[in-house]
């Protein structure tokens, strides 16, 4: 009974090992993305840029008071991953008293966004220049 328990368990380890070798791990394929956001040629402190994969987990940003971002793709892990992806930009944030802050972009580049840009392996400098 043990030796069976054993082999299971062996072979359950195996699984995992063999899915996650499978999924790549975290981070695989990642790379840099930086870059300004404006609103009628100001920068855009404050806002959340959210870049969306088609699969995969997202990376986000806060600007700065310049309106300059840098993705993150975990706490841990700057970037983004390589390939296309669906880009949001929004400053109606959660605040830390609990409230939200008023969304100052329009929904073109939110809520309705069709923003899409390309994260290309190495560093990637990608600018956003919005318009009310």
């Amino acid at each position: 009974m043990i030796a069976r328990r054993s082999g299971l368990s062996l072979l359950l380890l195996a699984a995992c090992v063999l899915a996650s070798g499978c999924n790549g791990s975290a981070g695989e394929g990642l790379a840099s993305v930086e870059g300004t956001v404006t609103l009628d040629g100001q920068p855009l402190p404050n806002a959340q840029v959210i870049f969306q994969p088609a699969a995969g987990r997202p990376s986000t940003a806060i600007t700065d008071a310049e309106g300059k971002y840098q993705l993150q793709y975990t706490m841990d892990q700057a970037g983004a991953e390589v390939g296309s992806h669906a880009v949001k930009v929004t400053t109606a944030i959660d605040q830390p008293d609990d409230t939200r802050a008023s969304e100052q972009v329009p929904k073109k580049y939110n809520l309705e966004s069709e923003l899409v840009e390309e994260v290309e392996p190495g560093k990637n400098t990608i600018d956003f220049e919005l318009s009310k």
